[in-house]
């Protein structure tokens, strides 16, 4: 089993604080062969509108060459960002995103409602009632339709992620299952741009997309996929990675994705 973590955080991601080598011993300890570093690009600061004016890839660049240089051939490391947001200003995000060093991947991910949301972050978003959170939903996935035709990306970042902080932080029993059409149009753009998905460990809990999406997905064609543990603390680099390749297996792939220059590095479950 080829082992491989594609959503990792360091400190250089502001609700993270191990450095990237700290990371990488402990991915390469719990018997990693491959490590992804995708730490926040926010073009916007979320919870707001208020646009970032730069982003500083030279403190990116450092930690990572310093993480491979202590590292040496002990495990595979690659540098790859996680872009969220970017569809609360395609342009400005483009206007960040031409400074770029060479990257093997980005993540493309959602994290706050939209504008006339009041672009509450969704780990704050928390509805007096079902109804009212299924509205916030349905905003969040035409944020995220929206994120899929710009398109400027390697993978889409935890569909589901809503659920993560409706159920688990605030006691909600809700589903994607009334947003199906929503989430097939979704993963239908993603699949026509040749682009994927990322199955996301969720820090342990229930997975993001679970099993019903990628199905659905693989039904459709679908097939670009990544795994991550979205992990923010060294100690939990091996988040479910293993136990998600075998979900993976029971829905229909035969293979996963790392990446390299941008391009898909194919490996059999």
């Amino acid at each position: 089993m080829y082992l491989a973590d594609y959503h990792i955080h360091s400190r250089i991601s502001p609700d993270a604080t191990r450095s990237m080598t700290d990371v990488a011993r402990a991915a390469a300890a719990a018997g990693f062969d491959e490590l992804c570093f995708t730490d926040h690009v926010q073009p916007v600061t979320v919870g707001s509108d208020i646009r970032i004016p730069r982003y500083d890839w030279d403190a990116l660049l450092a930690e990572f060459h310093s993480a491979k240089q202590t590292m040496g051939n002990q495990i595979t490391l690659r540098l790859g960002i996680e872009l969220g947001d970017a569809e609360m200003d395609f342009p400005h995000t483009e206007k960040i995103l031409a400074d770029m060093p060479p990257l093997d991947f980005i993540i493309g991910s959602v994290h706050m409602l939209p504008e006339d949301w009041g672009c509450t972050n969704l780990y704050l978003f928390h509805p007096e009632n079902d109804a009212k959170a299924c509205e916030g939903i349905a905003a969040y996935l035409e944020e995220v339709k929206s994120l899929a035709q710009w398109g400027k990306f390697s993978v889409l970042g935890h569909l589901t992620l809503p659920l993560r902080y409706l159920n688990e932080n605030y006691g909600f029993h809700l589903s994607f299952d009334p947003f199906e059409d929503a989430v097939r149009e979704i993963l239908q753009i993603l699949i026509d741009q040749g682009l994927g998905i990322e199955l996301n460990a969720n820090r342990g809990n229930a997975p993001l997309p679970d099993a019903k999406w990628l199905k659905l997905y693989r039904s459709l064609g679908g097939e670009i996929i990544t795994l991550g543990s979205d992990s923010h603390r060294a100690e939990m680099a091996r988040c479910r990675i293993p136990e998600n390749q075998e979900l993976l297996k029971a829905c229909g792939f035969t293979r996963f994705c790392t990446f390299r220059q941008m391009q898909p590095v194919w490996h059999d479950l």
